[in-house]
């Protein structure tokens, strides 16, 4: 396709002129687009009102909605997140590893852009500000492909971003918005290797699986959240409350929301009445096991589907388990390899629990809702991979990197 062809052409071009600017350079950049962002809030806001309108014509559900939707503190926190990336350390050019061989050849392995970056996304218009602030930082251009629901959000937010940079001096074809949003055009997009370094898609299952089965690029899995709580024998009950509100109800539509709750059974019959009275505070649907649903009876019986089911609603699952080790079983059987949680007082079971769950982030004693680059230190965050090759977990600068050998002979042939 002419046009996705064009947009890469002139990524890859960005990309080596990114590949040229310093630290200073690239802050100058982030800075500049975070001020521009806050100056043109109400143009922002104006845009993303269509996005909301057509959203509630569609029938789309308030938990998806409140992902689209820009306010005011979303958008500093847009601006701020640029900020916290400039302030930084520049992961390009840091030495990873050196040696001197004994023939004398200097060996050293630095990190350098990835180059041109793609990036699939859904609803979320915040995404269009993270993901460039992050591929700019680590030096890359990219493309970004958002969904149809934002469109509008992210041409003015991509709009501004590219003015800022071309005030600055600096590429403005670092970022390329796709606003072609038809699933042909996705496609196309997933197949454009001749530019496109990598892809991230960040979404829904859906969304993820066509991007693994078609693309011809490499894919880093962002992957969804089907996130657990364990309340342990031993645990605070206080503390679990306050853990399993936040986890489940804080924000309903995001990744590392608690979507399933496990309570060791000699605990049961006290604890779940408390979070039954809890979450009902929050018209929180329960569906919970044969056991649970024995304890509070006004649960819904949950089904095998609903152990792995990402929710992103008003909704969680409860299982009674015996204890420690069934927890974990469980979870590795059910997980989407993102965020984990134990509620705990007992050392031996914590320690059991961080070393054998398989996921991205294990927590003991703390929500879920923690996994994010924001909460992490990195900044803006360009997805949180589940996968286990090159990245894993929130993906900062380092994450947007690769690297190279660079060799200092005098003059050394091989024998």
């Amino acid at each position: 396709m002419d046009y996705l062809n064009e947009l890469g052409a002139r990524s890859k071009q960005a990309s080596r002129v990114m590949n040229r600017l310093g630290q200073a350079e690239k802050n100058k950049g982030l800075l500049h687009a975070a001020n521009k962002l806050l100056s043109e809030r109400e143009a922002i806001c104006e845009a993303n009102e269509i996005d909301i309108k057509n959203a509630e014509e569609k029938g789309m559900s308030k938990p998806l909605i409140d992902r689209l939707r820009l306010t005011d503190e979303r958008i500093e926190g847009m601006a701020e997140g640029l900020r916290q990336i400039a302030a930084l350390e520049d992961p390009v050019g840091k030495v990873v590893d050196s040696a001197v061989r004994p023939n004398g050849l200097s060996i050293e392995q630095i990190r350098v852009p990835i180059g041109v970056i793609g990036i699939i996304y859904e609803s979320r218009p915040n995404v269009t500000a993270d993901a460039f602030g992050l591929c700019f930082k680590a030096g890359n251009a990219v493309i970004l492909r958002g969904g149809s629901d934002a469109i509008h959000s992210n041409k003015k937010i991509t709009e501004i971003i590219r003015g800022a940079l071309s005030e600055a001096e600096l590429p403005e074809d670092a970022i390329l918005l796709i606003e072609d949003t038809s699933r042909d055009t996705a496609r196309e997009f997933m197949r454009l290797n001749r530019y496109v370094d990598v892809l991230i898609p960040r979404g829904g299952a859906g969304l993820i699986r066509t991007t693994v089965e078609n693309s011809t690029i490499p894919v880093i899995e962002t992957g969804t959240g089907n996130c657990h709580v364990y309340v342990d024998e031993s645990a605070d009950f206080d503390m679990a409350l306050d853990i399993i509100e936040n986890a489940k109800t804080q924000r309903l539509g995001v990744c590392n929301a608690c979507e399933s709750l496990l309570v060791h059974e000699k605990i049961a019959d006290a604890f779940l009445p408390m979070v039954h009275k809890r979450l009902s505070r929050k018209s929180v649907e329960m569906r919970g096991c044969e056991r649970s649903t024995g304890i509070c009876a006004d649960m819904v019986k949950a089904t095998e589907e609903d152990w792995g089911t990402e929710y992103l609603d008003s909704i969680i699952s409860i299982k009674v388990v015996s204890g420690v080790e069934e927890a974990i079983s469980h979870i590795n059987k059910y997980n989407t390899g993102h965020s984990e949680a134990i509620v705990t007082k007992d050392y031996e079971n914590s320690q059991r629990f961080l070393k054998e769950v398989d996921a991205a982030a294990v927590y003991v004693n703390a929500s879920t809702r923690f996994t994010d680059g924001f909460e992490f230190g990195f900044g803006a965050e360009i997805g949180i991979s589940t996968q286990k090759l090159h990245a894993r977990g929130p993906m900062g600068l380092e994450a947007l990197t690769s690297t190279k050998f660079t060799i200092r002979g005098n003059g050394q042939i091989r024998p």
